[in-house]
């Protein structure tokens, strides 16, 4: 099979210019001008429109159960190739009394195989940090599981790790090439202020955000660059929310510690006086860690900007907002008791898009590297996130004229509510290539349950970057 993308501005990590793009099968040909189409088989005109890399979006939640309702899975992974993403990197929780390879697989084999609609990876969630569980660790290097991750939070819950299990993930992993990523807030902290707030009475879901403000995060997230340093292994932080936690960042990144972290376009985009929209609205935004006040919102864009935040993620967690009234509002019920999650794998490209690029806040090619390119480098695709010959053809043809507006009605998530509701969007992706394959066509999905396929990363991802040569 054989396919010619015509005329198009393709964008990159450092320029963008005009070519065209020959696709031979599942892979990128050849790039260049006036690319002959004899023999091809079809033939996209890319003529006004950006041809850019395939979203990776590396923070989604396909299996999270909360009080025995799980979220959409990946039966809805339609929704992520409608918004420009190919490709997403699942949390998977070590099961009790398993190992970390053993629950990847299960849980591959019974709930993604054979559904999902673009391709997939995954990250572990150590749980169990026993020692047969530590010892593990190196080995999933070779299973294609270069990552692991860490809930600093959550008190009392079975996946809550104390100091000692990171350090002893950290020590494990690092010879082996596995990034150790951390969810950092204070646990004790966030549980002390949460008893308080509802004994005060202070029940609705504004006070999600009081219960976890920014010194929280802030402490965590030294603490854990701390425990890296002890160890010399590299740390990523996921979900950065506000300027007290980059700072610490970008400390330990300019005195050549091995520190990076994402942040979500939520956090870029929305403030914490969502959180008391009236008719317990407020629900539709609580998510761990919580909204800040508006004067985070630049530090963030800066720090996307430097690079000491190298990627943008949707977090992306379905609930429907009934379920969140069900547990959360009423009579003895708080804040405490809300699902927390974001639904937002469509609309985080182009929310990033209208409200960075168009605005001025980010350059194309930095939206390409957080979207795509360092995701990829960060997670150990080596054959994704870029468009070059020899990559996976994983490309969106990007209409940048397109004017409309996001909502529930145009949502493919499988949610009764979308955190974007009403905004203004600016461009969309108009087709997108999945391995070559036309998954998206005029903004519509017109692929296969099933497509999506299992993409094993390697070790070493661009974490490790300082410690190499």
């Amino acid at each position: 099979m054989k396919t010619l993308i015509k005329n198009g501005i393709i964008l990159t990590t450092e320029n963008e210019f005009k070519s065209d793009v020959l696709i031979i099968d599942e892979k990128i040909a050849a790039i260049g001008e006036n690319l002959p189409a004899d023999g091809v088989d079809r033939v996209i005109d890319a003529e006004g429109k950006y041809v850019m890399p395939g979203g990776i979006d590396q923070h989604v939640h396909y299996s999270f159960v909360y009080k025995g309702s799980r979220v959409r899975g990946f039966e809805t992974t339609n929704a992520a190739a409608v918004g420009g993403t190919t490709t997403v990197i699942e949390f998977v929780n070590q099961e009790k009394d398993r190992g970390l390879i053993e629950s990847i697989e299960d849980y591959k084999e019974k709930d993604v195989d054979g559904i999902a609609m673009v391709d997939y990876a995954f990250h572990i969630v150590m749980t169990d940090p026993r020692p047969e569980v530590i010892k593990e660790i190196p080995k999933l290097a070779e299973a294609g599981y270069p990552t692991l991750k860490l809930f600093l939070a959550y008190k009392g819950q079975f996946f809550h790790a104390d100091d000692e299990a990171v350090i002893n993930a950290l020590t494990a992993g690092k010879e082996a090439g596995i990034t150790i990523m951390v969810h950092a807030e204070n646990a004790d902290m966030v549980d002390y202020l949460t008893k308080k707030l509802i004994a005060e009475g202070k029940t609705g879901t504004y006070y999600h955000a009081v219960s976890r403000p920014p010194i929280v995060e802030a402490e965590a997230t030294r603490r854990v660059i701390y425990l890296a340093e002890m160890v010399n292994a590299p740390i990523y932080i996921v979900h950065v929310t506000c300027k007290e936690a980059l700072e610490e960042i970008k400390a330990a990144y300019q005195k050549g510690q091995s520190v990076y972290g994402e942040t979500c376009a939520h956090y870029l985009l929305f403030d914490e006086s969502v959180l008391d929209l009236p008719n317990f609205e407020g629900a539709k935004y609580v998510c761990s860690p919580a909204l800040r006040t508006k004067d985070h919102q630049e530090p963030l864009w800066e720090a996307i900007n430097k690079g000491w935040l190298n990627a943008v993620s949707s977090d992306h967690c379905g609930f429907d907002f009934e379920y969140q009234k069900h547990l959360g509002f009423g009579e003895g019920k708080s804040f405490a008791d809300v699902p927390n999650g974001a639904p937002s794998v469509q609309n985080r490209l182009n929310a990033l898009w209208t409200y960075g690029v168009c605005t001025g806040k980010l350059s194309k090619q930095r939206f390409v590297d957080v979207m795509s390119t360092s995701p990829a480098k960060v997670n150990g695709l080596t054959e994704k996130g870029h468009i070059a010959v020899g990559y996976d053809a994983d490309i969106v043809v990007f209409d940048p004229d397109y004017r409309g507006v996001m909502g529930v009605e145009s949502c493919l998530e499988g949610v009764d509510y979308s955190i974007y509701e009403g905004m203004e969007q600016k461009g969309r992706p108009e087709t997108v290539l999945l391995r070559g394959q036309v998954i998206v066509e005029n903004g519509q999905y017109v692929g296969k349950q099933g497509q999506g396929k299992l993409i094993k990363g390697k070790p070493f991802g661009s974490a490790y970057d300082k410690f190499k040569g």
